[in-house]
């Protein structure tokens, strides 16, 4: 099995919504995307999607874009972002995802060769941009959430590398050490893939490694609309 991760695919939603008002090199963006991922995922591969999938307002209007997904080789892992309002409750966004598509909610998935698990996450506080009293209550319930999600991985992974995806970056290339970081330390993670940022905003991203863990932004734009693959 091969791991490869993309988030943000901005699918329209049942909307006329191009994404090239954004820029023009977000012009046919899926279709650049499902190209490349055609030529390198095969069925037994798996690809982690964090978050932003759909623009969609409703499950309902969600599912045409589940469905050009679905379509794609390899089984697929997605979690929520901060644009995905059409996630309802785990059960209806299950009940729609096509075979071979799984949501990760604040849990924790066995791929064979690794573990996977995640939550959205919210903005973490920096120096600069402290967090206003209600983004800290959604910041440390998504942190609970994140510890959640790592126990359980713990308990499946056997020795195993524990792979994290979230929506939101845990760290920036300027503020490393955050509540998260030391969360993923503490377990032992081996990579942990994010999204979220785009344009100006890629260069605020961090993608290496920090205090024996990987790092990856892979928002779709930030890999020029080519998956990454993740080594293990």
């Amino acid at each position: 099995m091969s791991l490869f991760a993309i988030g943000d695919l901005h699918l329209p939603g049942g909307d006329d919504k191009p994404m090239d008002v954004f820029g023009g090199h977000w012009e046919g963006h899926f279709e650049r995307i499902s190209r490349d991922w055609r030529e390198r995922v095969g069925a037994e591969d798996t690809v982690l999607i964090p978050g932003d999938i759909s623009w969609a307002m409703q499950l309902s209007n969600a599912v045409p874009d589940l469905r050009m997904i679905g379509d794609l080789p390899g089984r697929k892992v997605l979690c929520k972002g901060n644009h995905d309002y059409w996630w309802s409750s785990l059960t209806q966004v299950r009940s729609a995802m096509p075979e071979g598509m799984q949501p990760l909610q604040h849990s924790a998935m066995d791929l064979g060769e690794a573990v996977v698990c995640g939550t959205r996450g919210w903005m973490i506080p920096t120096q600069e941009t402290p967090l206003s009293p209600e983004d800290e209550k959604l910041f440390k319930r998504e942190l609970m959430r994140m510890e959640m999600a790592l126990q359980a991985a713990d308990k499946l992974r056997a020795g195993r590398p524990l792979v994290v995806m979230m929506h939101y970056p845990p760290l920036y290339a300027m503020e490393r050490d955050t509540d998260f970081t030391r969360l993923f330390e503490r377990f032992g993670v081996h990579t942990v893939v994010y999204g979220h940022l785009h344009g100006q905003g890629i260069r605020a991203g961090f993608s290496g490694e920090h205090q024996k863990v990987r790092y990856r932004l892979v928002s779709c734009d930030s890999l020029d609309f080519q998956l990454a693959k993740i080594g293990l």
